[in-house]
């Protein structure tokens, strides 16, 4: 069932309260407000949530920590360039519970993502992803333009 909200009004319960909105019926009897202007929208549109992240350096590397508990480290999808990672996942539930019957529902289940700037290059090959108890890790070494070394010419 698609009911609507964003990421953020169901992560914190909120209702979007617009001028421009107009009620719509759902599948299940439950009038829903929709904007005017999402009505080209197909309904079937799969809402992506956004990751949240913790991004810091230390003299070395950047690290970003992310929480993806309930999702299997074979269903991330990390993709890093210099530049820039990101992180792409879905969060699945079994469904035991008909909706009608949840009292409170906080959690998002369904596809994430979240792509992040790095504020200096990286080196892709050392990069590393661990995930131990739901906590993403990701250490990604800081390119050292500094460093030099010297060549020496053959003859």
């Amino acid at each position: 069932m698609k009911d609507g909200r964003s990421f953020f009004e169901k992560l914190t319960g909120s209702v979007r309260m617009d001028d421009d909105t107009e009620e719509i019926e759902s599948s299940d009897s439950k009038p829903l407000k929709k904007s005017k202007d999402e009505a080209w929208f197909d309904e079937e549109t799969e809402e992506e949530g956004q990751l949240t992240v913790d991004v810091y350096q230390t003299p070395t590397e950047i690290v970003i920590k992310s929480m993806v508990a309930g999702v299997k480290p074979e269903d991330l999808d990390i993709s890093i360039t210099r530049d820039m990672v990101t992180i792409k996942g879905k969060r699945e539930t079994e469904r035991f519970v008909k909706d009608e019957d949840y009292f409170h529902q906080e959690l998002y289940w369904g596809s994430f993502s979240r792509t992040i700037m790095l504020p200096t290059e990286i080196d892709v090959e050392e990069a590393e992803a661990i995930e131990k108890h739901g906590l993403l890790i990701l250490r990604l070494p800081k390119i050292d333009k500094n460093r030099q070394t010297r060549l020496r010419v053959k003859g």
